[in-house]
Formats: structure tokens, sequence, C-alpha cells
């Protein structure tokens, strides 16, 4: 999901489709193009996606990110992006694709749950909320938009169960905004800065080490309701992770995160 900036809109590929529009589409094994859309692709991955995964594998986010995924940080950019790692092989398969089809279907990503439709954000500066944009997008070879069955963004959003990862791709990308400017100063996009906050936005388990076992608690106050679901809940800790990157990075205030007075 990117911010867009609505002067540019037009400039965009894909046809736009606003809440009302429909599009055709339906994907299926009788199609010949079946997984072809898992190749070689350049599948960015947001926070709510590495969790799903990485709980769906059951293994640590911390292990996920050693073996799945590719860190870029673009020259312009600010804020690292995370890309899912394609096999070796001559057609750079998705790691997830079996000759039966996707091997996390249920836990699939965002990108992969709303094709052929991309989602991005408008952020409304003056009314502090984001609003969304969807532009129908499915590749040449995909057969599927040739079929009959139609929807609206929110009737396929609600049949691929994307309506909860819409919703947290959102909130990250309201956080994304605010790396336009450079946030690192002189200590630079690997410095210690840089490394508390991708580990608050992707390395979730070693975020809640960091939380429960250092002094985090002594030196700033969170809600014991708040403190209760993130011992377990991977969900809600992003959520503060989130809360966190804003005040650490940007001393930008939040109820769920605030310092106590000295002792």
């Amino acid at each position: 999901m990117k911010s867009i900036e609505i002067e540019k809109m037009a400039d965009l590929p894909g046809k736009r489709i606003k809440d009302n529009d429909t599009f055709s589409f339906q994907c299926h094994s009788d199609l010949s193009c079946f997984n072809l859309c898992c190749r070689n692709l350049n599948l960015f991955l947001y926070p709510y996606d590495v969790i799903r995964l990485k709980n769906c594998l059951n293994i640590s986010s911390d292990k996920f990110i050693d073996e799945y995924v590719d860190i870029l940080l673009k020259p312009s950019g600010h804020c690292p992006e995370v890309l899912l790692k394609m096999r070796e092989d001559a057609e750079k398969t998705c790691p997830f694709l079996s000759e039966s089809g996707c091997m996390v279907y249920h836990d699939r990503p965002d990108t992969c749950r709303t094709f052929p439709v991309e989602q991005g954000i408008i952020l409304d500066q003056k009314k502090n909320r984001a609003i969304p944009v969807h532009f129908f997008r499915p590749p040449d070879f995909c057969l599927g938009q040739h079929e009959n069955k139609t929807w609206t963004t929110k009737t396929w959003a609600q049949d691929q169960d994307a309506l909860l990862y819409n919703k947290m791709t959102a909130k990250w990308a309201e956080i994304k905004s605010l790396f336009q400017a450079d946030p690192w100063g002189s200590e630079g996009n690997k410095g210690p800065k840089a490394k508390m906050a991708f580990m608050a936005a992707y390395n979730i388990d070693m975020f809640r080490n960091f939380l429960f076992n250092s002094s985090f608690f002594k030196r700033y106050k969170v809600n014991n309701k708040i403190k209760k679901k993130i011992k377990k809940d991977d969900k809600e800790l992003m959520k503060l992770g989130f809360e966190w990157i804003k005040f650490y990075i940007w001393g930008i205030k939040t109820k769920s995160i605030r310092p106590r007075p000295p002792a």
C-alpha cells in the first residue's frame, strides 16, 4: 500500500475503482494462468503480513526475517522496505507455492489477498485521516479478469477476508508517511534509532522481549490492559509498536505510552 498524492493520481497505472464501481474477476485452478502470478515478484510485506506468516509457519519473527525476507533501503527513502525472498530457481517462484497452490493461503499477505486490486492511501492532513483508493491492475496474462463474476472493492475484500489486513496496512501507511523527511540525522539509517524502529515494526517477538526484559516499563507508563494484551497478542503489540515509533522517533505524544516522571 502506497501513500498517494492526489494531484498525481491520474498518472498511476490501472483503472481507478470507486466505492460503487464494479469489476469482473475470478481465479480458479481451471484457468491456464493459475499460479503464474506467484513468480518473479517484488512482493512487499507489511508488519501484519509478517505476524501472520511467522505464526502460520510456527517460527519467530527473527527467524522469518532471516530466512524469508530481503530488506531494501531505497536511496531516496528513509524507511526500510521488506520484500518476500523468492526461491533461487529459474522462475523465481514464491517460497510458499506448491504444485497444488499456496501453502499459506489462509495467512497470505495483504497484496496477494487483495490482488488484482491495488490499494493506496491519500492522507488528509487537515482532517487527520487516511482515505483508501483502489485500482484494478491484473497483469496482461491474467485470464481471471475475463470471468463473469463481478465485485465491488467492499465485496471483494469481504470475500478474500482482507478487511483486517487492509486496516492494519493502512495503519502502517500512516507511519510510513512520516518517513518522507529523514529522521535519522547524523547516525544514519543503520544507527540505533533505525534499528529500534525496524524491530518495533517487523521483529515483533524481539520487540516483546525488549519491552518485558529491559527497563522499559520503569521508564514508560503503559496502560495495564494494553500491557496484559501485548504479552500474547501480536496484533496489539504491533499497534503499540507503531505508537512507540511515533513517540521514539518523532516525539509525537501518544495515549498508549507516557514517560514516567524522574524518581
